[in-house]
């Protein structure tokens, strides 16, 4: 597996990395916990060192299942987590956000726990939340990479501003936005904010919930588990206006002998040498299938190609839960 360095100063990486998210969570019930043991130690065999998760991912039982997947290999790989919701911890259920300073210290120390591990090696504001300035969040993630218990700060769907802001009080190592073919929103402000400040961009979702990968279309169905069945992008009249995209991603694929989801994984491998995309999976095909990518290396051509087609391509529906800008 290639590697890549995330941002200027972090860790290196696989340049490919796991999203675990799915395994507990969103896309249905939750996975059997000794499949997704074996599917993440599949991945880390194969040379994947960068895995994600959260506390809210289940709540609380992702971490869980990373952390004792893991276990054979910590020195070896990078583990990234998240805080920023208030979530109770006899009901799980989540009550908004919370990224005050002493909520963070708080949630850190249970995620160690769940994890099994001494450090968090990147962790991430999962939100961005407006009732607590962004200097106070990057102080207290400062204090505690201070004492040794996170090496590397991050930010999820944060503003260029936010992210300068952050930045100025404890360096940030990666942004983690949404982004992939349809979901090309980073691209105004958020990435040269990143490169000029050596931040790595960690793209979730960078298959389209599934839908770039050729899988689904308009016929498909959602079970109410699955997340996607209310999501804007996802309606049936949306999938049948956002087709075009699957069409030419499938095009190009087939032109390369690849799948539809490798050449979107290669188009973002392609932005830049400090863009590490999270695809995530259940299946070990799928999981081969995504590392793939890592080997394939579009032309001039084909990512003109793809670049000046999408950016005409009027997408039905908001992305992801709806959000429609950057905090």
């Amino acid at each position: 597996m290639q590697q890549r360095t995330i941002g200027r100063n972090g860790p290196q990486v696989s340049a490919i990395g796991l999203g675990c998210m799915g395994m507990s969570m969103n896309y249905g019930p939750a996975a059997r916990r000794d499949e997704m043991i074996a599917l993440i130690r599949t991945a880390a065999g194969q040379g994947v060192t960068f895995f994600d998760t959260a506390e809210i991912y289940g709540p609380f039982t992702n971490e869980e299942l990373l952390g004792e997947a893991l276990a054979p290999v910590r020195d070896q790989v990078v583990i990234a987590t998240k805080f920023g919701f208030d979530i109770d911890p006899r009901t799980r259920e989540r009550h908004g956000l919370n990224s005050r300073p002493e909520h963070i210290k708080r949630v850190v120390e249970q995620s160690l726990t769940r994890l099994g591990t001494d450090r968090i090696d990147l962790l991430y504001q999962h939100r961005v939340d407006p009732e607590v300035p962004i200097e106070d969040v990057a102080g207290a993630v400062r204090a505690l990479i201070g004492e040794g218990k996170v090496t590397h700060f991050g930010l999820s769907e944060a503003s260029a501003q936010t992210i300068r802001r952050a930045h100025a009080v404890q360096p940030v190592t990666a942004l983690q936005s949404e982004y992939s073919l349809w979901a090309r929103d980073p691209e105004a402000e958020v990435l040269p904010a990143c490169t000029e400040l050596g931040i790595g961009f960690v793209p979730w979702s960078p298959l389209g919930q599934g839908f770039l990968t050729g899988t689904i279309d308009a016929t498909t169905s959602f079970g109410s588990a699955d997340v996607r069945h209310r999501f804007p992008r996802f309606t049936e009249d949306a999938r049948r206006a956002n087709q075009p995209i699957v069409d030419l991603i499938a095009e190009v694929a087939a032109d390369r002998e690849a799948t539809p989801a490798q050449i979107a994984l290669a188009w973002l491998l392609a932005r830049g040498p400090w863009i590490i995309p999270i695809p995530g999976t259940r299946k070990p095909h799928r999981l081969e299938e995504n590392l793939g990518a890592a080997a394939i290396q579009l032309t001039p051509s084909e990512i003109r190609r793809l670049d000046e087609a999408t950016a005409t391509f009027d997408i039905r529906g908001a992305r992801g839960t709806g959000q429609e800008r950057y905090a």
